[in-house]
C-alpha cells in the first residue's frame, strides 16, 4: 500500500507510522522537514514541503498516486479544500483527522456515538473541524472523492502527559508539582467520566480503516472502551510518579473566567463533559480492533519516558505561579465565608 500523510509526526500519526513500517508499507511524508528520529533510516520517503504552498506541493507531488492519503494538520474547510484539489484525482482514500470534540455539547445523552449530532458552540476548534466535514462529505456526494473521516479523543503517547488542567507549554508543571507536593488543580469535582486512548490503540483501528472499501463515506471514532473518572486518572498519574495527589478542586467556569488561556473550550466545550464512547462500528470496520493498554499501565510507560528524557520536562513557571493564585483564592473565599457564619 502506497500511503501519503500531511504532517506525520504527532501524537498519533507517529505511532500510525510506526506501525505501518512494521507492515512494509510504502510510506511518504509531507512536512516542513520535521520528522522523528524513530523513523529515520526505515522506509519513509520524506517530501519536504509546507502543505500551505499549494503550488510547490502540487508541483512535488506531480505524477504521484496514492492508494490513501491522510492530513494530520487540517484544522479549517480552507485545508481541506486545497487537499481536495491537490488528491481528488490521486488516491483511492483521503483519511480527514476530525475530533470527538466536535461531538454535541452539552451532550443530550453521555453515550456517543457516530449519530451523535455535531454542535460545539463552544470551541471554534470543534466547528471547524465540523466544517471541514461538512464541505468533505458534500464533496463525497457531488463528486464522489473518497473520504474516511476519523474523530479522535483524548489520544497520548510517550512524550506528554494527558491532563485536564495545564499550561501552554504542556504538562510536565503538573507532573513537577505532584513531585513536590503541592497542590494540583482538579476541573470540577473530579466524577465527570472521561476515556484516554493510547496512541498504539488508535493505530490499530487507524490502519485497518486504510484500504477498506467499507470506511469510504463513513464517520468513526476510534477509542478504548475504559471510562475513567478524572480522579481516577490524576491518581494513576500520581501512582506512576510515586507520590500522594494533593488534589484541589476547581470549578470549570472559575477557571475558564480567570485563566490567561482559554479553558471554554477545552473544559466547558469538551472535559468537563462525561463521555463514553460507543465502538461498535470501528469494530465493525475492522473486526480485530481491541483497545488493549489500560490507561494505568500505559501511563507508567509514558511517566518512565519522559523521566528518563529531560527535554520533555519543560517548565511553565507562569502556570505554576497561576495555580497558586488559584488555590490561595479559594482558600481565602472559605476563610472569608467562615469568618462571617
Amino acid at each position: 500500500m502506497k500511503v501519503l500523510f500531511i504532517g506525520g509526526t504527532g501524537t498519533i500519526s507517529l505511532a500510525i507510522s510506526k506501525l505501518l513500517i512494521q507492515q512494509g508499507c510504502e510510506l511518504y511524508l509531507l512536512n516542513r522537514g520535521n520528522h522523528s528520529k524513530e523513523l529515520e533510516g526505515n522506509n519513509v520517503r520524506f517530501i519536504c514541503c509546507d502543505i500551505h504552498d499549494e503550488k510547490k506541493a502540487q508541483k512535488l507531488l506531480e505524477g504521484m498516486e496514492f492508494d490513501v492519503v491522510a492530513d494530520f494538520i487540517a484544522f479549517v474547510p480552507q485545508d481541506v479544500e486545497r487537499d481536495y484539489r491537490l488528491f481528488k484525482d490521486k488516491t483511492k482514500q483521503y483519511i480527514f483527522i476530525s475530533s470527538a470534540s466536535a461531538y454535541q455539547k452539552p451532550l443530550a445523552d453521555y453515550r456517543i456515538t457516530e449519530g451523535t449530532p455535531l454542535s460545539n458552540p463552544y470551541w471554534e476548534y470543534s466547528r471547524n473541524k465540523i466544517a471541514c466535514e461538512e464541505y468533505l462529505m458534500k464533496m463525497y456526494r457531488e463528486h464522489g472523492f473518497p473520504i474516511t473521516i476519523v474523530r479522535p479523543s483524548h489520544t497520548y503517547g510517550d512524550y506528554s502527559i494527558p491532563l485536564g488542567v495545564h499550561g501552554i507549554k504542556g504538562s510536565w508543571q503538573v507532573a513537577k508539582r505532584m513531585l513536590e507536593g503541592k497542590p494540583v488543580i482538579i476541573h470540577g469535582d473530579g466524577t465527570s467520566l472521561w476515556t484516554m486512548t493510547h496512541n498504539s490503540d488508535f493505530a490499530k483501528g487507524f490502519v485497518g480503516l486504510m484500504g477498506n472499501i467499507h470506511a469510504i463515506g463513513e464517520a468513526v471514532h476510534i477509542t478504548s472502551d475504559e471510562s475513567l473518572t478524572w480522579n481516577q486518572i490524576y491518581q494513576s498519574i500520581a501512582d506512576a510518579l510515586g507520590v500522594k495527589l494533593n488534589a484541589v478542586y476547581v470549578p470549570s467556569s472559575f477557571l475558564d473566567a480567570c485563566s490567561p488561556q482559554d479553558y471554554r473550550g477545552s473544559l466547558i466545550g469538551d472535559k468537563a463533559n462525561s463521555v463514553v464512547f460507543d465502538n461498535s462500528k470501528i469494530k465493525r470496520l475492522v473486526p480485530d480492533f481491541v483497545a488493549t493498554v489500560r490507561f494505568d499501565q500505559g501511563i507508567k510507560q509514558t511517566i518512565n519516558y519522559i523521566l528518563n528524557h529531560p527535554e520533555y520536562q519543560i517548565p511553565d513557571e507562569e502556570f505554576d505561579a497561576w495555580c497558586d493564585r488559584v488555590v490561595a483564592a479559594l482558600h481565602n473565599a472559605v476563610n472569608e465565608v467562615n469568618r462571617n457564619k
